[in-house]
Parts: structure tokens; C-alpha cells; sequence
């Protein structure tokens, strides 16, 4: 009979001797984990399922809905409706981690803020709205309402919506899928029903009951969440589940970012090849978002891009994952953490074993932060920037630092990256969700921020 402490036949210990790294995640210690299995972008590719043609696909199937959603969404119109986040230097932040840290970070120091995305204020914007846009389409399709060549703002009629009211979305999240899944499919006609685990925002519950959207709520996690939203979708055959663990859908959706990304480059005039290297940090919670656009990265940037997932400390199942080879054979609960984390979006426990596998040989690393860092560099960021985000958002402004302060990492930026390039380097943090954050919640945010950094 295996004990609490023995893993897939080993115990905490044996595992600690196999992988190191796992102590530090043991005791909750702030850490980093450097991918020995990289490789060549050519090879990574080579062995991939996925391709550059599966996210031109989605890039255009974007591109078919933005007249939908110029006429639905007046925040899209501007940009055509096309739903897109802004890039912006940051370097007062930088200057204020330099200090802190007392040691210079090579190159310039951006945020890319899914923050700011329209419509769901986050990263989820982008796989969770794909996603139900692809179902959508499909359907209309099959039912004869839909041709090549349409306007899709037809989408936006009593026709489409009586359609879609025939069937149902599930979907289930820690807040900000939701967010996104319920607004979009509940825009469109969809019955919507969101299983919400215990880390959720009541915010963010109230937010979709307001449109219309049935949300469960559970005492347990993420996963449990997942689970039983998934198991009562399989009963209905007019239910689409929106499977954040497994869905190529979804992580296609996030990887067009990367084509937008290069866009803004150009215009922005920032070169990224082998002398101009880009780094990229991405909070981490299941691996879809997160493992989406840095695969569109990849495939943009090829080996000029350096990939790192970013995870709270008592949530750090990719880490787990990826550093033990198990992937999502093995939870942090099974290692005796709590997977308890102000980082809602980020509270997961079990990583997603497509994203695990299929990112393996693209991904620079993993680290992990804990929840006050996070807290005082939201505060740091809202005086020196003036920009506001939850907290699971600036899990990837440690990454810059870390570089420089991680042997692990100092050690892979040696060999991928001199001195001389990194002066040249982009580094870049993606901002994945706080627009949306009711004025009240951020400013406890915020004041918890400067608490912790007034210590």
C-alpha cells in the first residue's frame, strides 16, 4: 500500500535525489528549473503535431469574425475588430528591479499586456473567444446558414442566436477562462455554464451571472472543476466542453499572438534574431495560454526566442511536470503542497500533459515566485508605470532578474546569449489579465503590495 509520501513508487526523498529541484519545490522556495532537453527550434518542429499553417489558419479565422465583432464589441472597432493587447516599454519598472536587486538587467525591459485585451481583460481572450468563434462556425456551417465568402457579421442576429440556443457551452476555470468563454458564447446565443473552482474571484462570478451564464462553484480545486463540468457535458451531445487541459483548439488560438507580436516589432522597430535575442516570461497555471503563444513564438522567432513559464510557488505544477518528466502524472498535492495561492489564475495543480509534452523540447525553463513578491512588484509597477494588474499577472516580471541571479539560468543566458547580445536582448513580460478588477479589489491589492514592501 503506497503512503502518503511515496509518488508513482518512489518516495518524496528518491525523488528529491532524482531531481533535485523538487526539494526546493518542497519547501516552497522561490526557484528555477533549466530545460536540459531544448532543442533546435528545426528539430522541435520536426517532431511536432502542430504546425505554422494549423496558426495561420486561426490567424484567419480571426480575421473572418472581426467584422463581427467591430459591430458587437464598439471597444474592437478601432483596431477592426481585431482583438489585440498593446506592447509597452517599461523602464522605470526596470530601474526599480535593478535597485531592488542591486545588479543591472541587460537590454530593454517590455510588457505585453493581455491585461488590456477587449472583452475579457486577459490572456484568455485569445484561446477561450477562439475557441467558442471555431465551434460557432462550425455549427453554422453544418446548419446551412454559413458559406464561404459571407460577412460574418451575420453572426450578430436573431437567426445565428436562435441556432445557438440549442446548445450549450461548458467550460471549466479558475476565473478568467470563464471570463472569456462565458462572455463570448453567451454574446452569441449559446445556454453557457461555467464550473468555477474555490480559487475563483467572486467578482469575476458576479460578472457572469450578470450575462446570463450558469456558474457551479466547487470547494476544491481546479482540476475538480474540470472534471465535473467535462463529465456533465459528455451527457448532453449539444454540449461543447471547452477542455483547457487537452484542447488544440484552444492552444491555436493563443498562438496566433506570436504573429501579432512580430507585427508589433516591425512597427515598433525592435529586431529579434541571434544578435537581438528575445526572452519571454509567461505565467503558468494548466500550460494552454502560457504553452500557446510561446509556441507561436517559437515557430515566429525561431531559436532567437527564449521561453520561460513563471509559477507561484505553491502552484508550480509545470515545473513539477516538466523537471520530473511525469508531466501531469504527478500534482503538487502529491508532494504535500497546498496548491493555495493569492495567483487565482495561477492556482493549479496538475499541469496539462499535451502542453507538457508537446513544449518540452521548445522551452527555455520554468521558475517559480512567491505570492509576496508578486504582490509588491504589482504595487512597484502601478507607482513607476501606472499600470494596474491581478496578481498572477507579474509572476513574469521576475523572470528578467532571475536570469542574472539563478546560476541555472546565468549558465544557459552564457551559452545561448553573451554579454554583448544581451545588451541587445528583449526581454519580455506578459501581462495576462487586471483590467477588469473591480477599482476596490486592485486597490487591496495595491495596499497589500506596499505592506509587504514596507516591511
Amino acid at each position: 500500500m503506497l503512503t502518503e509520501s511515496t509518488v508513482l513508487g518512489r518516495t518524496w526523498e528518491e525523488w528529491e535525489k532524482a531531481c533535485p529541484v523538487v526539494a526546493d519545490i518542497r519547501a516552497l522556495r522561490e526557484t528555477g528549473w533549466r530545460n536540459e532537453d531544448k532543442k533546435s527550434c528545426r528539430e522541435a518542429i520536426e517532431d511536432c503535431e502542430l504546425t505554422m499553417a494549423d496558426v495561420l489558419d486561426a490567424g484567419r479565422r480571426l480575421e473572418r469574425f472581426a467584422p463581427y465583432f467591430a459591430a458587437v464589441f464598439p471597444e474592437t472597432a478601432p483596431a477592426g475588430g481585431i482583438i489585440e493587447s498593446p506592447v509597452r516599454e517599461i523602464p522605470r519598472m526596470k530601474a526599480v528591479l535593478e535597485a531592488q536587486e542591486q545588479r543591472s538587467l541587460p537590454g530593454r525591459l517590455w510588457l505585453k499586456m493581455d491585461s488590456h485585451l477587449p472583452i475579457s481583460g486577459s490572456i484568455k481572450a485569445r484561446g477561450g473567444i477562439y475557441e467558442i468563434l471555431k465551434t460557432a462556425e462550425e455549427i453554422a456551417i453544418r446548419h446551412g446558414l454559413l458559406h464561404e465568402g459571407d460577412n460574418y457579421r451575420m453572426f450578430d442576429s436573431q437567426t445565428f442566436r436562435e441556432l445557438f440556443s440549442r446548445y450549450c457551452v461548458g467550460v471549466g476555470s479558475t476565473g478568467n477562462l470563464g471570463l472569456s468563454i462565458g462572455i463570448m458564447s453567451a454574446r452569441l446565443g449559446f445556454r453557457v455554464t461555467v464550473h468555477m473552482s474555490a480559487d475563483a474571484r467572486q467578482w469575476k462570478k458576479d460578472m457572469l451571472r450578470s450575462k446570463g451564464v450558469t456558474v457551479m462553484e466547487y470547494e476544491s480545486d481546479y482540476s475538480v472543476a474540470v472534471r465535473e463540468g467535462r463529465k456533465l457535458a459528455g451527457k448532453d451531445p449539444y454540449c461543447h466542453f471547452v477542455d483547457d487541459e487537452n484542447s488544440k483548439t484552444l492552444f491555436l488560438g493563443y498562438a496566433v499572438a506570436a504573429l501579432r507580436l512580430k507585427k508589433q516589432f516591425e512597427e515598433l522597430n525592435i529586431r529579434v534574431d541571434r544578435e537581438h535575442p528575445l526572452f519571454v516570461y509567461l505565467p503558468c497555471g494548466v500550460g494552454g495560454g502560457p504553452g500557446g503563444v510561446a509556441f507561436g513564438i517559437k515557430l515566429v522567432f525561431g531559436d532567437a526566442a527564449h521561453c520561460f513559464f513563471a509559477e507561484p510557488t505553491h502552484s508550480c505544477c509545470m515545473m513539477l511536470g516538466m523537471a520530473t518528466g511525469e508531466n501531469h502524472r504527478v500534482s503538487v498535492q502529491d508532494f504535500g503542497i497546498d496548491n493555495l495561492t493569492v495567483a487565482d489564475g495561477l492556482a493549479v495543480g496538475r499541469a496539462s500533459g499535451f502542453v507538457g509534452q508537446l513544449m518540452r523540447p521548445f522551452m527555455s525553463g520554468c521558475y517559480s515566485l512567491s505570492d509576496e513578491r508578486m504582490y509588491g512588484m504589482l504595487a512597484q509597477l502601478a507607482d513607476s508605470e501606472g499600470v494596474h494588474l491581478e496578481p498572477s499577472a507579474l509572476a513574469g516580471m521576475y523572470g528578467p532578474v532571475l536570469l542574472e541571479k539563478l546560476p541555472a539560468f546565468r549558465e544557459y543566458v552564457k551559452q545561448e546569449a553573451p554579454a554583448d547580445v544581451m545588451a541587445k536582448s528583449t526581454q519580455l513580460v506578459w501581462a495576462t489579465g487586471g483590467s477588469m478588477v473591480p477599482k476596490e479589489e486592485m486597490e487591496g491589492y495595491y495596499r497589500k503590495g506596499r505592506e509587504i514592501l514596507s516591511r
